[in-house]
Parts: C-alpha cells; sequence; structure tokens
C-alpha cells in the first residue's frame, strides 16, 4: 500500500494563513471546517483549503512544511497565487476525496 501525505495551507477570508501537514487530507480539512481542533485555526475561522502539495515520504513532507512555515509571508501568498490565484476553496465543488482534491490541484498548476 503506497502511503501519501499532504502539506496544505489554509487560508481565513481575510487572509489569515495556517500550513499543516497530514496524512489524511479530506479527514483533516473536515476538522478545521467544523472547528473540531482547538487552537489557531477555530480562533481565526481559517477553514478554506488554499493550497496543498501531496508527498509520498512523511519526512520530506514534514520538511516541506517546516521550510514553509519558515518563509515570509509574502512568499507563501506566492505559492498559494501561482496556483490558485483567486483564493478558491479548492474544497468546493468536489468530493473531499484526496483522488478529487489531487486531481484538482493538478489542473490549476497547468
Amino acid at each position: 500500500m503506497i502511503r501519501a501525505y499532504w502539506v496544505y495551507m489554509l487560508a481565513s477570508r481575510s487572509r489569515v494563513l495556517y500550513t499543516g501537514v497530514t496524512n489524511d487530507l479530506t479527514r483533516r480539512v473536515a476538522e478545521h471546517k467544523q472547528s473540531l481542533i482547538p487552537g489557531f485555526t477555530k480562533q481565526y475561522r481559517v477553514t478554506r483549503l488554499v493550497w496543498f502539495e501531496q508527498f509520498g515520504d512523511i519526512h520530506a513532507a514534514i520538511a516541506r512544511e517546516k521550510q514553509i512555515k519558515g518563509w515570509v509571508r509574502a512568499r507563501k501568498i506566492e505559492l498559494i497565487e501561482a496556483r490558485n490565484p483567486t483564493w478558491v476553496d479548492l474544497t468546493v465543488n468536489c468530493t473531499l476525496s484526496p483522488p478529487s482534491l489531487v486531481t484538482r490541484q493538478r489542473g490549476l498548476s497547468s
């Protein structure tokens, strides 16, 4: 069985950003959207999936998450806008299953 891991960025309506890593993007985004996780994303209502990247290795995913978290805000915005210039919630109009999300992301990167 091939494992998959995602580094993702969420945004609030006012564009507060959050970067995370997960092995189940569908579950994790749903938890954020339902405010099930106490802390930053719940407090600032950071629920819109605006960017993500898939990895086959957890160590590579964690390294990428740390890299992005170390960037200044402007660089994070450039990363988002390169694939999602209008900051649409990538979970809208999809089934919230990882294959749909991955297909959607690949379509944005072309």
